[in-house]
């Protein structure tokens, strides 16, 4: 018979931080500003809906994404451009009826058709990088009580245990003492 693995006999999962449920909107905001204000950067807020304001209560910059599909719509366009020109006025020319052989006009709905696809390509992509999806684990997704209220009515903050701010106990007691009705300990699988 075998001797058993060392990581599956005595291993302990690692902490991964801690899910605090609130009970409201009003909660929640307060909460965030008071885990925002004590220095606390890796952690997240979870809503059935968006909530006004919480990406100011929780620090968030202006997203670049904007910047991101100007840019695209900017090339779409420039490539529109270029690409007309250079087969009808330069790669085959051909003459009908005496016209240009590049006319603006005629340029317009190619020229529009690449610059809303190029900014929506660019959207699509540039939301997947920043969000960085897909994520198809989270470890929220232990706790049960989120599964069951995170898309109906449940209010929730995570405080992620390698924030440079964390400590088991001060953290747990800080989120009871900003308002959270129950506060769960999550582990890394």
């Amino acid at each position: 018979m075998s001797e058993p693995h060392a990581e599956t006999t005595g291993a302990t999962a690692k902490r991964w931080g801690y899910l605090a449920e609130f009970d409201s909107v009003g909660a929640l905001l307060a909460a965030v500003e008071k885990v925002r204000d004590a220095g606390f950067v890796k952690f997240d807020a979870f809503a059935p809906f968006p909530i006004h304001g919480l990406d100011e209560s929780m620090g968030i910059r202006t997203s670049r994404l904007p910047l991101v599909v100007l840019g695209g719509g900017i090339t779409g366009a420039c490539a529109g451009l270029a690409l007309q020109w250079w087969m009808n006025a330069f790669d085959y020319r051909y003459i009908i009826s005496g016209k240009p052989f590049f006319g603006l006009p005629v340029a317009i709905p190619i020229t529009f058709e690449l610059t809303i696809l190029l900014a929506a390509i660019g959207a699509f992509v540039g939301l997947m990088i920043a969000n960085r999806l897909p994520e198809l684990y989270h470890p929220v997704f232990q706790s049960a009580r989120f599964r069951a209220r995170a898309t109906t009515d449940g209010f929730f903050i995570s405080v992620q245990a390698d924030d440079p701010r964390f400590d088991p106990a001060g953290t747990r007691s800080f989120l009871v003492d900003a308002g959270a009705r129950r506060v769960e300990e999550l582990e890394e699988e």
